[in-house]
């Protein structure tokens, strides 16, 4: 499983670097609407959607992304949706750990879509948003999220040991 991850994130890398360092934030910018529009379509594959309502999915993200960079709200601070998504985020969070795995299904499969949707159309306006600030404050997000993964996989797989 790391020897997958290490390679993904070799080759996603080699995509995203020529367009992260590129002067201007919109080849970043667009080479992430795709990653997130695929991630569209798996969230609608992961929720047991037929092919064709997962690409619809991947679409509907797509046209939200890009509704979102087309109103300019990449230049745009936004400081209210981003506490409501915050607070959102911890409390759907929280009551979601509540539930933990048994409560998934309990969730009808329309709140799950559209909860995904949302939480892929805000990572990927965060991320844009932080390139268009910047490419070192785009870094320094990226190199925390990146240990934060990393120390979970170990912390896992110490975890997974001592059962």
């Amino acid at each position: 499983m790391l020897k997958q991850r290490v390679i993904t994130a070799l080759v996603l890398l080699a995509i995203l670097l020529p367009a992260l360092f590129y002067p201007a934030p919109q080849p970043f910018v667009a080479v992430v609407l795709v990653l997130i529009a695929a991630g569209g379509w798996e969230w609608g594959r992961l929720n047991g959607c037929s092919g064709v309502a997962s690409w619809a999915l991947g679409a509907a993200c797509l046209a939200l992304c890009s509704a979102s960079w087309a109103l300019g709200w990449l230049a745009q601070p936004l400081p209210v949706l981003w506490a409501v998504s915050g607070a959102t985020w911890v409390l759907g969070g929280a009551w979601l750990l509540r539930a933990g795995v048994a409560g998934w299904p309990g969730i009808p499969r329309p709140v799950r879509l559209v909860g995904g949707l949302l939480a892929l159309w805000l990572a990927w306006l965060a991320v844009a948003q932080a390139r268009v600030v910047g490419i070192n404050f785009l870094l320094s997000l990226l190199l925390l999220v990146w240990v934060a993964d990393i120390f979970a996989y170990f912390a896992g797989r110490a975890f997974g040991r001592r059962k």
